[in-house]
């Protein structure tokens, strides 16, 4: 009876007492439907860093992470269901993957206060910190891109495109329509002409696009898309001999999986992006050592180096980078999602310090302010090498039109906190 008493008592005790310190990173990934192909490498690259870290350091600043993945199918009722119930425990920031999921946590996040990270997606006028409080989308968002692909096409025409003919083969969605007011206003700039090709969803379904294209032949398709309809687009460019070094994808239509099914067709087809490519980073030795090999990857440890888990990586990079910055400024290693706000509000990103992190030269520099929720707006040209198997950059990083740029996030971002009612900040 004392015994039991005793254990009982122990009991009450270990329940009474805090929980042990930790930092709570969701996943909102989808290893299902007809996105996981490009679902699973960026979700592989985003909790193998996590796990380094974890594994290798102890977690950041003393505190283990509590990394909490929860499947959305990149269906945005599953996304925010997925929300709803990781929300509590202080997750940290969410990095949604998907720009219909983004619209409908902007609101709601904001309201809670955590954070959103919606790195080069979502909704572009978030870039504005005087009125998105609680949004991020460093390094580049969806408006760069299209400003960089023009830049590109530019290039390649001695920086004369007038009378030129521009394709856009978009998904038909939130996310493909996100480029297309900036790719009007360019066109108005530089005066090119554009088509606009809807694609809908899932895009197995793109015969009547490319006969459209096959009997106009623009002089550059641009192309927005995301999963299966990239593989098809490409295939279809192909099928219709469509010149390969003018057909240009968004960061999110450039993955081993968009072009391996064309083959050595798919050479030279044209991908933007804004960080940089391959394994060859002394972090992904340690990621071998301490993740790999030890059985704790995310998945079979075969995505290491290809683009999107790349991206995954750089999205936990910049998110860890982010909690550091926020455990000095607070002087405390538990944060807040409050405080990892100001963490993502003050971060800057030198070559020094990704160096330091085994990651030389791999994204551009950036600054990210009270105003300025986006960073510089750099961005780079991949292209895909058949023979090689793998896309390689083929620009330096370059900035994009800044004068169209901020001025259509203006305009959007004012507009949203007139409808919203919300006072602007960062005086």
């Amino acid at each position: 009876m004392k015994l039991k008493l005793l254990t009982a008592a122990a009991a009450a005790l270990m329940a009474a007492a805090p929980a042990l310190a930790e930092l709570k990173i969701v996943d909102t990934s989808y290893r299902t439907g007809p996105y996981a192909a490009n679902g699973i490498p960026f979700s592989d690259g985003y909790q193998d860093y996590f796990t380094l870290l974890n594994e290798r350091d102890g977690g950041i600043g003393g505190e283990k992470i509590n990394l909490v993945e929860c499947e959305t199918g990149y269906n945005t009722e599953k996304g925010v269901e997925c929300y709803e119930s990781t929300k509590g425990g202080g997750s940290l920031v969410y990095q949604p993957l998907s720009t219909g999921i983004t619209y409908q946590l902007i609101p709601k996040a904001s309201a809670d206060g955590i954070p959103l990270h919606t790195m080069g997606y979502g909704r572009t006028s978030a870039k504005n910190g005087e009125v998105f409080e609680w949004v991020f989308n460093y390094p580049a968002n969806y408006w760069d891109g299209a400003s960089h692909a023009i830049t590109h096409i530019l290039n390649e025409n001695d920086g004369d495109i007038s009378g030129k003919s521009i394709a856009l083969v978009y998904h038909n969605s939130a996310y493909g329509k996100e480029p297309i007011r900036t790719l009007e206003k360019l066109g108005e700039k530089h005066g090119y002409d554009l088509t606009l090709l809807p694609v809908d969803h899932p895009g197995q379904e793109q015969k009547s696009q490319w006969l459209q294209i096959r009997r106009e032949r623009p002089d550059y398709v641009i192309m927005w898309g995301w999963g299966v309809m990239n593989q098809v687009a490409i295939q279809e460019a192909v099928n219709i001999r469509y010149p390969m070094e003018n057909f240009i994808g968004i960061w999110w239509s450039g993955s081993e999986n968009d072009v391996k099914a064309a083959g050595a067709d798919a050479d030279g087809y044209k991908a933007l992006t804004f960080h940089n490519l391959g394994d060859d980073y002394p972090v992904y030795d340690d990621i071998q050592e301490y993740v790999v090999e030890t059985g704790k990857a995310a998945g079979a440890g075969d995505q290491i180096g290809s683009v999107l888990y790349n991206r995954g990586m750089y999205a936990a990079m910049l998110a860890a980078e982010a909690i550091k910055t926020a455990q000095e400024m607070h002087d405390t290693s538990n944060i807040t999602p409050e405080q990892m706000r100001d963490g993502m509000e003050n971060l800057v990103m030198t070559e020094e310090k990704m160096a330091a992190l085994g990651l030389p030269n791999f994204g551009p520099e950036f600054e990210v302010t009270c105003a300025n929720h986006g960073g510089d707006g750099m961005g780079a040209v991949s292209q895909w090498n058949a023979e090689a198997g793998e896309f390689e950059l083929i620009t330096d990083y370059y900035q994009s039109d800044q004068e169209i740029i901020q001025e259509l996030i203006k305009e959007d971002s004012m507009a949203y906190a007139e409808e919203n009612d919300i006072e602007l900040r960062c005086e």
